[in-house]
């Protein structure tokens, strides 16, 4: 089953976002190559300017075994041990279109 990990950033989360996104990466990819990652990506602030970049938060959305399991994957994210976020909510998720 899909699960959607709905994260919130602290505010000012730009310097902690660039040292943890290597490793935050990495465990996209590791999904990715597992064929696991329906979509990735960040929340963009509304009034962020393009030369400094701001994010509200971010939207995974992977197939995991249980609700918990996708629970201990978000918990262990680097962006998490990094203070990046300060809410993380797993929600089950099921995709209707495309």
């Amino acid at each position: 089953m899909y699960y959607a990990i709905i994260s919130e950033d602290v505010a000012n989360s730009l310097p902690l976002r660039q040292g943890a996104r290597p490793a935050h990466l990495a465990r996209l990819e590791t999904l990715n190559a597992q064929q696991r990652l329906l979509l990735a990506g960040p929340h963009p602030a509304s009034d962020a300017v393009d030369a400094e970049p701001a994010f509200t938060g971010s939207l995974v959305v992977a197939e995991f075994e249980s609700l918990q399991a996708a629970q201990q994957w978000a918990n262990a994210d680097p962006y998490v041990s990094a203070g990046v976020y300060a809410k993380v909510t797993v929600k089950p998720f099921k995709q209707v279109l495309p």
